[in-house]
């Protein structure tokens, strides 16, 4: 399923609940965009729609940031993951980005396309494009959900 939706930044907070509806039972989640289109901005907003409180950024240079965050009294996890700065598939394994999302936790991936190889067929894909200074567009393309998922 597809769904595509113009957004501005202050309305970012309702988009981010939006986000989480569509989301179900998705843990990894990869983020399409050219450079400054918004992807960590979005990031930090579906983020802190889920809980987490502490202060966010891009991880370009620490490549994995981690959040924490509760639900229903448990503490978890999410990984901001940024494969900008990698050269290839080989380095992100390397750096062991395949334990971040193989671990059960919410992961969120910019640049995914760096590595299309770690990615199965259950992650949702978000394409996010500057419309002009405070507007975006952004397409999310869901997971095809098997019959019984869906009852």
């Amino acid at each position: 399923m597809r769904m595509t939706i113009q957004v501005s930044i202050g309305e970012l907070p309702s988009f981010a609940e939006t986000f989480w509806q569509q989301a179900g039972n998705t843990k990894v989640f990869l983020f399409y965009g050219e450079m400054g289109a918004g992807k960590t901005t979005l990031i930090e907003a579906i983020c802190l729609a889920k809980g987490v409180k502490e202060r966010m950024g891009s991880p370009t240079f620490s490549i994995i940031n981690q959040y924490d965050y509760k639900e229903n009294d448990i503490d978890k996890i999410i990984y901001h993951i940024d494969l900008y700065r990698l050269k290839d598939e080989e380095e992100i394994i390397q750096t062991g980005i395949e334990d971040c999302i193989y671990s059960g936790s919410i992961c969120m991936i910019e640049w995914p396309q760096k590595a299309p190889g770690l990615f199965d067929e259950m992650v949702i894909k978000v394409f996010i494009e500057a419309l002009n200074e405070t507007e975006r567009s952004i397409k999310l393309v869901l997971p095809q959900r098997s019959i019984a998922e869906q009852l």
